[in-house]
């Protein structure tokens, strides 16, 4: 396992985050998963003996049960609290009522209590804001994440799910105001969708923010197991009309289908040759990987071992790659004089 730096801030986390999502099964994440708190635990140590020092969850995953589980797991096994990383997120709904969901300070500071308690710690590495909440000003979400740094509840923030623009926005409040500011991004990105290529990677390189990439194998597509004109096995994303992330799957295919020889010349499966594609670029600090059974956390972790070729990079990156779309492929042709090649 290879460990990267978390934004700019010197802390270094495992290139695979091994994700929770699959834990508890309650609620509308039923269709993900039904892991229950022994097979949790069992999980959690065998992506720890691999090396994995980081751990994400969130508050409205199974309605709080997947840091309930988490939070058990980590007691069970007896792990020293400085040896993971834990990293939650707030925004999602936690209860009934108008106020019970969003970015304000009154639901920040009642969710990360709640947070604590179910996760059994004082302090949360890495809190991230779940989405934009386009009612609550910045300012005020801001205010409330860096009063939370200072009572030393949390230790780094980060936000998910934003646009560019408003990245950018509070990157430049938070300076403006001294605040702590967001170091990691946690977004969606694979090798078959590259739409993060346009605007945020870009900015992110430029402000030193890293990279958290959920559903790296866009919600099982890219597990190999699925063809172009047949159903497929069950998946969360199959079953009972869950279809998320949204894909282009004509696109999808394609990329599979350049994965696949690649995949059988390495002998490993093609999910492990997409999470190898996501390791290999240099904008990806960590790639959040969730399991349902030993067996596929396994091959997924093994994707931190598998190197591609030059050739092997250069098919793939052919394959996936973006149209061009304005104003980028202006910029391009605009510099390229000015820009080395």
């Amino acid at each position: 396992m290879k460990y990267r730096m978390l934004g700019r801030t010197g802390l270094y986390v495992s290139e695979i985050c091994f994700g929770t999502m699959t834990f508890a099964g309650k609620g509308r994440f039923k269709n993900v998963g039904e892991v229950d708190q022994a097979g949790a635990t069992a999980l959690v140590k065998q992506a720890l003996d691999a090396g994995v020092n980081f751990i994400d969850t969130a508050d409205v995953y199974s309605e709080g049960e997947s840091e309930r589980y988490l939070g058990g797991a980590l007691k069970t096994l007896g792990v020293t609290r400085s040896e993971v990383i834990i990293a939650t997120k707030a925004r999602g709904r936690t209860a009934p009522g108008p106020n019970a969901i969003g970015l304000t300070r009154g639901h920040i500071m009642d969710a990360v209590e709640a947070s604590l308690k179910r996760l059994g710690t004082d302090h949360i590495d890495l809190y991230q804001i779940h989405g934009a909440d386009l009612v609550t000003p910045l300012d005020e979400t801001l205010a409330a994440l860096d009063n939370l740094v200072t009572r030393g509840l949390v230790r780094y923030i980060g936000c998910s799910n934003l646009m560019a623009w408003q990245i950018a926005k509070a990157l430049g409040v938070s300076a403006a105001h001294g605040w702590a500011r967001f170091e990691t991004v946690q977004a969606y990105y694979t090798i078959a969708s590259r739409d993060l290529e346009r605007e945020i990677v870009p900015l992110m390189a430029a402000e030193q923010l890293g990279l958290m990439v959920w559903s790296p194998l866009a919600g099982g597509l890219l597990s190999g197991k699925f063809k172009r004109d047949q159903a497929g096995p069950n998946s969360a994303r199959r079953s009972s009309g869950f279809d998320f992330p949204p894909v282009d799957k004509n696109h999808l295919f394609d990329v599979v289908d350049a994965m696949r020889p690649i995949a059988e010349r390495h002998d490993v499966s093609v999910a492990r040759v997409a999470l190898a594609w996501l390791l290999h670029r240099k904008s990806v600090m960590s790639v959040i990987v969730g399991a349902k059974t030993e067996e596929q956390l396994r091959d997924n972790l093994a994707a931190a071992e598998l190197k591609l070729g030059d050739d092997e990079l250069a098919a793939l990156d052919k394959a996936s790659a973006l149209k061009p779309e304005y104003p980028a492929w202006m910029v391009e042709f605009q510099n390229r004089d000015r820009v080395p090649g």
